[in-house]
């Protein structure tokens, strides 16, 4: 479907009036302020470390490591320009396999003893370039993500699925190709999976990051486990069980790596997984009941019910967690609540919404979970949308209290130095705002390595560029 582009909104002006248009709680600044007034270059104390602005890095995974899970020169080069962006607060620089039957592909970073010294390579220079940008790194914050993928596990051919399921998903198993065969993780493999957490967040202690994010989003193991409603034992059914994978496994990280600050990245909701449509627009899977299967979700499959999510998080602040980053749904089957952008990836649906009412879902999620806990320290995500007035919405989301940090992931790649630009006043780049063209995504999807082909000159060079635009529908 057409819906204006942000392109097509010359002034904020604008791009307030279609806001207002659409019906959405999208909150906008007309007026940006500058230098130390702005409300995004305050400091903030984040558990007793005091982090000098309120922007977020987030995680940006580009299948880009080797076999054996230890960081590439692509890796390095982008966790570097995490660090020349001007952000404080990195949440991860990437998702990271705590074993590895875990990883999403057969290039994911892995956490263990024969990579440690990579990861703590990455981590390094990430810093050193942000010392040389900036100064001082005594209010930088770097964490690390860990992760088991579950059911959309691939560690060792990209497209030979190996899933580790929670329990059998009426939709998600069709489409997958699982069958009955698949047995779901027993509880004894749980505990297993939960020693592995706990042995990488050791690892992770000893590679001088300040914080493990356990990885609860996207339709992950530690997503999965949250929605387990008819699996029996102790990690299914009650909300109690279905949260326990994630409060045993923040309770094994601490004990291992007492040092280490914990965060948790929460799909926040969840809807019914999304197919192409009609004229390729997403459209919702076909319910004959209620759809009992979304975290955070009302039962109608297309719903939110944050009154489940909202009772986690009060879990969480009595484990003594205080980060949370806030996110919703899946890429895998239903992107466009996840990653709203205007141009899907090349084996995905158009939006069956104006973006920007995704954009402001997620905002009103992080809302409501900071109006529960404000001593929360939240951290939004959907931004990078928004585009020329990504910092006309932060400044506002900020300035009310609506949440502690803005995150970016997308823009990070073709205008690492967007944070430094709006947090020094100086105007935007607009040839180098990332515009959802979602070849991010193409590109691993095709077995390529992730980044911005259509604005970084540097993946623009590589053989891997042509290859990516032979196999676009656009291109054909």
């Amino acid at each position: 479907m057409n819906y204006p582009k942000i392109t097509s909104m010359p002034t904020v002006r604008d791009f307030r009036a279609h806001v207002e248009k659409l019906g959405v709680p999208l909150p906008v600044d007309e007026t940006l302020a500058a230098g130390p007034l702005n409300p995004l270059a305050d400091a903030i104390d984040c558990g007793g470390f005091t982090v000098g602005n309120r922007w977020c890095i987030l995680p940006m995974e580009g299948w880009d490591g080797d076999a054996n899970g230890r960081p590439g020169e692509l890796t390095l080069r982008r966790w570097r320009r995490f660090g020349q962006s001007g952000a404080k607060l990195i949440w991860g620089g990437e998702a990271v396999a705590v074993r590895h039957d875990g990883r999403a592909n057969p290039n994911q970073l892995m956490l263990s003893d024969r990579t440690v010294d990579e990861i703590a390579r990455l981590r390094n220079e990430l810093v050193k370039a942000h010392a040389e940008s900036f100064g001082r790194t005594d209010d930088l914050m770097v964490g690390i993500q860990l992760t088991h993928s579950g059911r959309f596990s691939r560690p060792n051919e990209k497209t030979r699925l190996e899933p580790k399921i929670a329990y059998h998903h009426p939709i998600l198993d069709r489409r997958c190709g699982i069958g009955g065969e698949v047995k779901p993780l027993s509880d004894g493999e749980v505990r297993e999976i939960i020693a592995d957490y706990a042995a990488a967040a050791r690892l992770a202690g000893q590679a001088r990051f300040d914080f493990a994010d356990i990885k609860a989003c996207h339709g992950y193991l530690g997503h999965e486990f949250l929605s387990a409603v008819d699996r029996p034992g102790e990690f299914g059914g009650p909300l109690e069980n279905r949260t326990r994978f994630l409060r045993e496994t923040i309770a094994a990280v601490r004990a291992a790596a007492p040092g280490l600050r914990i965060g948790v990245r929460l799909s926040a909701f969840d809807f019914v997984p999304f197919r192409k449509g009609g004229d390729s627009i997403g459209a919702p899977e076909d319910l004959n009941r209620p759809y009992r299967f979304a975290f955070g979700g009302d039962g109608s499959g297309l719903g939110i019910d944050l009154a489940e999510p909202l009772a986690l998080i009060d879990m969480l602040a009595g484990l003594g967690v205080k980060l949370i980053c806030v996110t919703a749904g899946s890429p895998y089957y239903n992107s466009h609540i996840q990653r709203p952008a205007y141009f899907p990836p090349s084996d995905g649906y158009l939006p069956p919404e104006d973006p920007l009412a995704g954009v402001a879902r997620m905002i009103d999620a992080a809302a409501k979970i900071k109006t529960r806990r404000p001593g929360a320290i939240v951290v939004g995500s959907g931004y990078s949308c928004l585009q020329e007035y990504l910092p006309n919405v932060a400044q506002a989301v900020v300035s009310r209290g609506q949440a502690d940090f803005v995150g970016i992931g997308r823009m990070a790649l073709p205008y690492p130095d967007f944070v430094a630009d709006s947090l020094a006043g100086r105007p935007i780049d607009r040839k180098r705002l990332c515009r959802t063209l979602s070849d991010c995504t193409t590109a691993p999807r095709n077995g390529l390595v992730s980044g911005c082909y259509p604005l970084d000159e540097f993946y623009r060079r590589m053989n891997e560029y042509h290859i990516l635009r032979a196999v676009k529908p656009s291109a054909k």
